[in-house]
């Protein structure tokens, strides 16, 4: 009310200043959001004992596949002090990493040979139809064997996949570094296919809306509002496709949005044809020229 009582030009400046500051507003916003999936990704955690003679671990995960439920690791072993040679680069003897069952298997190094970087497969449980709610879990272990002996272990624990947020709990148990992780997507997945649900809906609703239009005013066999009722149909598919993860269909986000959405419009168009085949019909036809 106040805003209408202003002279125009006031109030086209006004609306202008209120625009720019929702505009700052939502970019600060995303900037934030952004800066603590930055930080989450910059976290490192660390397990295991700190002693002279020990093997160091990085492992970082760098791609999970939530559809075959795994996760690639990408490990690094560097064994220090009196287990190296050359600075860390190859063991002093045949070094062995063993690791939980999830992760498919040990790895051994042979003596004085240098150690490159490993891909290993971890296996997840959890499952993607909770999409894009989903969430998984997987144990790491690692500890080290050397010239027959145990050694202590030293592991640091890292995430590289955006489209995942980590939670991770670390512990040491007699000499082996323990790593609970669970999984999850990440803050911008959740929002974007949240996005995507809302925008189904609302696309849903707006053709409905048409179609209640075109058949209470019986306008008929109205074209170019069947051709954007058929191209939504078609586009929503295609929108679906884009879903962060590329979920298979038969997830939540289908249940929820896609599959209904879907048959809404489809019934839109059928139901609009039909009546306006009906509506064309009782028109008067017109007159043939001589």
């Amino acid at each position: 009310m106040v805003i209408r009582r202003l002279p125009p030009s006031r109030r086209r400046a006004l609306l202008a200043g209120l625009g720019l500051l929702a505009v700052a507003a939502a970019v600060a916003f995303g900037v934030w959001l952004q800066f603590g999936e930055r930080h989450a990704l910059d976290t490192r955690y660390r397990a295991g004992d700190p002693a002279p003679d020990r093997v160091d671990i990085e492992a970082s995960v760098q791609r999970v596949d939530a559809a075959g439920r795994e996760l690639v690791l990408r490990l690094l072993v560097t064994p220090r002090g009196g287990l190296a040679e050359a600075g860390g680069i190859s063991p002093a003897e045949t070094l062995t990493l063993q690791t939980a069952a999830s992760t498919r298997g040990d790895l051994t190094f042979p003596a004085h040979s240098r150690i490159s970087t490993v891909d290993v497969p971890v296996t997840l449980t959890g499952s993607i139809t909770d999409y894009p709610f989903d969430a998984y879990d997987a144990a790491l272990e690692s500890g080290a064997v050397q010239g027959g002996e145990a050694v202590p272990v030293r592991m640091t624990l890292s995430n590289n996949d955006a489209l995942f947020a980590t939670s991770v709990e670390a512990s040491e148990e007699d000499g082996v570094a323990v790593f609970g992780l669970g999984l999850e997507r990440s803050t911008s997945v959740l929002i974007f296919a949240v996005f995507m649900m809302a925008a189904m809906w609302a696309l849903a609703v707006a053709v409905l809306i048409g179609a209640w239009f075109l058949l209470s005013r019986k306008k008929g066999l109205t074209w170019p509002a069947l051709g954007w009722m058929a191209a939504t149909l078609f586009a929503l598919a295609a929108f679906r496709n884009t879903a962060p993860g590329a979920p298979p269909i038969g997830s939540l986000l289908d249940y929820i949005a896609f599959l209904w959405a879907e048959t809404v419009i489809a019934f839109c168009v059928i139901t609009v044809v039909v009546m306006g085949m009906r509506a064309e019909a009782r028109l008067p036809e017109s007159p043939t020229p001589a």
